[in-house]
């Protein structure tokens, strides 16, 4: 229902129309609950087609499916992140979801009893509003970035896509989890490439062998999925190191990047005359830096007493309590190791929308027509 001042009043909005947004969404249209999922990309799906080509999900089909809908193609297969992509799209698509493309939610308030959501000149009015969204939304880059050459080719993780686009000579890859491994590896065979950053630890088997596939990767997930949550003390007393550690090398492992020729040095600590100086004090030369040091999270955007002091939501198991009909979805560790993964993404989703079907029979405003 619009108004006449061109506000648009719906029961739910979703911001964000990836994994866990989509999630919520079949959730709550099986109830026939008027809603709205509002992404700023312009293809559902976009998230996963903008990273780098070679990219491959580390569970198989079998795992990476969403409420109502199986992963196409072959159970045992490692999707590449465009079918991925695909994917999602197809979800859409076959639910019928609502989604909005090229809608970037610019403000979130709540100046009365109904959440107030800006993008442009659009406006939204909402009973619930989902945050479909992980924490890691904005590149983060060390401050001596700029100190560098302008010679040097510098790239986050999230602009690279394959080697062309960097210049000849070597690579530095700052950060040496699973980006920089990966693409560090990809890169080894044709230039020299060095790869800073301590040690994450890597899973002690490999993914792609039949017993991985059907036996270690299912216990993995088991153990992400229902020990390690927010329900089990192990899980409680673990999340918060999880939270601030990166995880370990999953496909990647520390002699693939020796045998492919990677020199593994210690960090980078700032920039001398141009170049990067590593914390031994060695100074490196290289022609190319690709960043791959992760990402902080932005929610500016939200103008609610919501965050810690860490800059982190307050929830509960996704709900937050000092603003009813506010929800979250989608960040890591939100209730398991798996909540941020498209494996774990699911079970969130529907206690999100019982929570939300829970609000709107409380009758806490009168209801909203999509």
């Amino acid at each position: 229902m619009d108004d006449a001042r061109g506000t648009e009043r719906i029961q739910t909005v979703i911001v964000g129309g990836g994994q866990a947004g989509l999630a919520v969404g079949y959730h709550l249209a099986r109830r026939n609950m008027p809603l709205v999922i509002l992404d700023a990309s312009g293809r559902v799906g976009d998230a996963w087609g903008r990273r780098w080509d070679s990219l491959r999900l580390f569970t198989p089909a079998r795992f990476d499916g969403l409420p109502g809908m199986r992963f196409p193609g072959p159970r045992n297969a490692f999707p590449t992140k465009d079918a991925m992509g695909d994917f999602l799209e197809a979800y859409a698509g076959r639910f019928q979801l609502p989604v909005r493309r090229g809608t970037r939610v610019e403000s979130l308030s709540r100046p009365r009893d109904r959440f107030v959501l800006s993008s442009g000149s659009a406006r939204f009015e909402a009973e619930n509003v989902v945050v479909a969204m992980s924490n890691f939304q904005r590149p983060r880059v060390p401050s001596f970035a700029n100190e560098l050459d302008p010679g040097i080719r510098q790239l986050h993780a999230t602009e690279y896509r394959n080697p062309a686009q960097l210049q000849a000579g070597g690579v530095l890859i700052v950060g040496a989890g699973n980006s920089g491994s990966e693409i560090a590896t990809e890169l080894a065979g044709t230039r020299a490439v060095w790869m800073a950053g301590p040690d994450t630890g890597h899973v002690p088997f490999r993914i792609e062998t039949p017993i991985a596939r059907l036996v270690l990767i299912r216990l993995v997930r088991f153990v992400g999925h229902h020990v390690l949550n927010v329900s089990t003390p192990i899980g409680r007393r673990v999340r918060p190191k999880l939270l601030h550690q990166a995880d370990p090398l999953i496909r990647v492992k520390p002699k693939d990047l020796a045998a492919a020729g990677v020199e593994r040095v210690p960090r980078v600590a700032g920039a001398r005359a141009g170049k990067p100086v590593l914390e031994d004090g060695r100074v490196l030369d290289p022609s190319n830096v690709v960043w791959c040091t992760g990402f902080n999270p932005d929610f500016s955007w939200i103008d609610l007493p919501v965050f810690g002091e860490d800059g982190e939501p307050m929830h509960e198991r996704g709900i937050v309590p000092s603003q009813p009909g506010l929800y979250f979805v989608g960040l890591h560790f939100l209730t398991a190791m798996t909540s941020s993964l498209v494996t774990g993404v699911g079970r969130d989703a529907h206690r999100v929308a019982l929570a939300i079907a829970s609000h709107a029979r409380e009758g806490s405003a009168e209801p909203l027509a999509g």
